[in-house]
């Protein structure tokens, strides 16, 4: 060739090969990429980021972002599947050649030449690999990919979209299910499962195929030995590791609590929490256990919150949430039901803050009736003149009544709505009951409203989202003196049997017809509530909120700290002072409004009490207490024992039916009392 031709062919040359170039880049930069943002489940996590609970993608898919994945593994998958992959633009022409003449020599696949960039292409498009327009499609894929991302960017996507078997995608699920763990920290056998498992998903599963999924994790630790990445003592020992047999369930502490908070944030994929996960974790079993104790359909939920930052820190919605015959699906901390005598301290919270009483103040157990409504003590009888402080202590119901009526039940809701509670009234207006539990609650709403009292009458609003503000959007409950006077009434009650004596200021409830047992208290720092009944609202016999719910109250107290925090001083303008000290209005109450009540030095009907069944043989035993004798003794309005200096008198009876007995002191006062005579 002559010299003045070859600078022609070497110009045509370039140009050509110019053209060939632009036209190449022209195709990579036309390429329609496959959407690169790959859509991962909700993660709800704890106040530390330890997973509460995961929920699959809208094809019922798991694949979760891999957050922290252990170097080891990262090392081990780069040298097994694309060692050139921080050096290549994509492609590897050496590891496709070398594909190619494997498969021309041996008439099969031995090798793949697929980048991880371009099993990235094919994960993204959901693209097959034994077409050749297939594998065409992925080589340009791949190439525009590694132009738009960086990366690190590819190997996040490789570690959302890898198969796993099943519906499981990506490290951090496959990690999860068959290894129950987080990718953060895996062993080289752990780590060489997940590298040989999205070779073949379907065909290695440990569950159905473990000898294939052993053999495939063998080829892996051998040539990681050959890549040097791990010596051949630790292969060896990663041999000698187990396959795992079967899946395992993804993590699911505090269900109900998650499942809530996913269905009110659905768009968000990560929920923080404030729940305590260790903590959550020891409740949830302490749960299982006692209901373990209780009757085959009855649930129990458990919520302890930090009332100092108002951060719920666990939630126990049910013993179980897979158990259908408890109803287990039901979060029971958020379910409306009747409180019983929990609400009690808020009544005399409220009298204490008007100046009525005193916890030393002398208060009336004694038959009453306001209009038509006339309380009963839950044991059917009368202790007489008490203390606030003991009426409290005792959960007597006229005592509260009495100071309902006084404050007035409207006041009350209102004050517990001020707490942050959020009660149902049945309908109507509000009547005197409420105070015995006459509406409807949550657990949440009185372990809320408790956390005011703890807080010295300051409410705050507890939450469980990490970052949310808990600043109360109402007023004081009641001013401090007030709450810390109920706060130490309550700390005065005797623990459960076989508990730790201690300074835990709590109260127990029973709805009506034992359908509800409660236990709610706190310390200086937390307050946590108790609910053991059946989902369904039916009776459950035998249930009671000192013998059932108060045990696992001190429980949860126990696994929560090793000693509780002290309750706080008294406020410097607490008046604490013994009856005889008290101001003259504040030594007795007395009912504003009763249409009855016997007077303070009257006579009262000691035996049979009020509402009594008693047999109609022979003779019925009267005892009067207090009053002046001589006394006479009424039966429907006729006498029967006149004059009578003794304070205990003998009546015949003979025949059933309905019997209204009163007693006449020397000074005219009077008590009268009801009984039904049965056959």
């Amino acid at each position: 060739m002559s010299r003045r031709v070859l600078p022609f062919v070497l110009a045509v040359a370039l140009l050509a090969y110019a053209g060939a170039r632009d036209a190449f880049d022209l195709w990579i930069a036309r390429t329609d990429l496959p959407p690169l943002t790959v859509e991962t489940g909700t993660e709800v996590v704890a106040h530390d980021g330890t997973l509460l609970k995961a929920f699959t993608v809208a094809d019922g898919r798991w694949r979760l972002d891999p957050g922290p994945v252990d170097p080891l593994f990262l090392d081990m998958l780069i040298a097994y599947e694309d060692r050139r992959f921080h050096d290549h633009v994509g492609v590897d022409p050496r590891a496709l050649l070398r594909a190619g003449l494997q498969a021309l020599l041996n008439g099969r696949i031995v090798s793949g030449g697929s980048t991880l960039t371009m099993q990235v292409a094919r994960l993204l498009e959901d693209s097959g690999t034994g077409r050749f327009d297939g594998k065409l499609r992925q080589i340009r894929v791949a190439l525009a990919l590694e132009r738009r991302l960086t990366k690190h960017e590819i190997l996040g996507l490789y570690l959302r979209l890898a198969p796993y078997g099943g519906n499981l995608e990506g490290i951090r699920a496959a990690a999860l299910s068959w290894l129950g763990k987080e990718p953060r920290r895996l062993t080289p056998a752990e780590a060489a499962l997940l590298i040989a498992l999205p070779q073949s998903p379907e065909t290695r599963r440990p569950d159905r195929f473990r000898a294939a999924a052993s053999e495939a994790r063998a080829r892996v630790l051998a040539r990681m030995v050959v890549s040097g990445v791990l010596t051949e003592d630790r292969s060896r020992a990663a041999l000698t590791e187990p396959v795992p047999q079967a899946r395992r369930p993804f993590p699911a502490l505090s269900p109900h609590l998650a499942s809530r908070l996913h269905r009110e944030a659905p768009d968000m994929r990560r929920i923080a929490t404030t729940i305590d996960a260790h903590l959550q974790l020891r409740l949830e079993a302490l749960a299982s256990r006692a209901a373990k104790n209780t009757a085959s359909r009855s649930s129990l939920a458990i919520l302890v919150a930090d009332h100092r930052t108002g951060e719920i820190l666990a939630s126990v919605g049910s013993p179980d949430w897979t158990d259908d015959r408890r109803a287990g699906f039901i979060d029971m901390t958020r379910a409306l039901r009747s409180p019983g005598s929990t609400l009690k301290p808020f009544v005399y919270a409220l009298a204490f803050d008007d100046g009525l009483v005193h916890p030393e103040t002398l208060i009336e157990d004694r038959p009453i009736a306001f209009d038509t409504y006339a309380p009963q003590n839950f044991d059917l009888s009368f202790r007489g003149t008490v203390s606030v402080r003991e009426a409290l202590q005792l959960s007597l119901n006229i005592p509260v009544v009495s100071l309902t009526e006084a404050i007035g039940p409207a006041r009350l809701l209102a004050a517990l709505r001020r707490a942050g509670a959020d009660p149902e009234l049945p309908g109507g207006r509000p009547g005197l009951a409420v105070a015995l539990g006459g509406l409807g609650v949550t657990l949440e709403d009185l372990v809320q409203g408790y956390a005011a009292l703890a807080r010295l009458g300051t409410p705050v609003r507890l939450t469980a989202r990490g970052g949310e503000s808990t600043e109360p959007s109402a007023g004081r409950l009641v001013r401090p003196e007030a709450a810390w006077l109920t706060a130490d009434i309550l700390a005065g009650l005797a623990p459960p049997p076989n508990a730790p004596a201690n300074r835990l200021a709590y109260k127990t409830g029973t709805s009506y017809g034992h359908r509800d047992a409660w236990a709610v208290g706190f310390d200086g720092r937390h307050v946590a509530g108790v609910w053991i009944g059946r989902a369904d609202g039916a009776s459950v016999p035998g249930a009671f909120g000192g013998d059932t719910a108060a045990p696992i109250l001190f429980e949860t107290f126990a696994r929560l700290k090793p000693a509780l925090d002290p309750l706080p001083p008294p406020p410097p303008a607490t008046l604490i002072l013994p009856n005889a000290r008290l101001p003259q209005p504040l030594r007795r109450f007395r009912p504003r409004d009763a249409l009855f009540a016997a007077s303070s030095d009257g006579p009262a009907i000691a035996f049979p009490p009020e509402g009594a069944e008693v047999e109609a043989r022979g003779a019925l035993t009267l005892k009067v207490r207090d009053g002046t004798p001589p006394f006479t003794w009424l039966a429907n309005g006729v006498p029967v024992a006149l004059a009578s200096r003794a304070r205990e008198t003998a009546l015949p009876v003979d025949g059933a039916g309905y019997l209204s007995l009163s007693v006449i002191d020397a000074k005219g006062r009077s008590a009268t009392t009801s009984v039904t005579l049965r056959p």
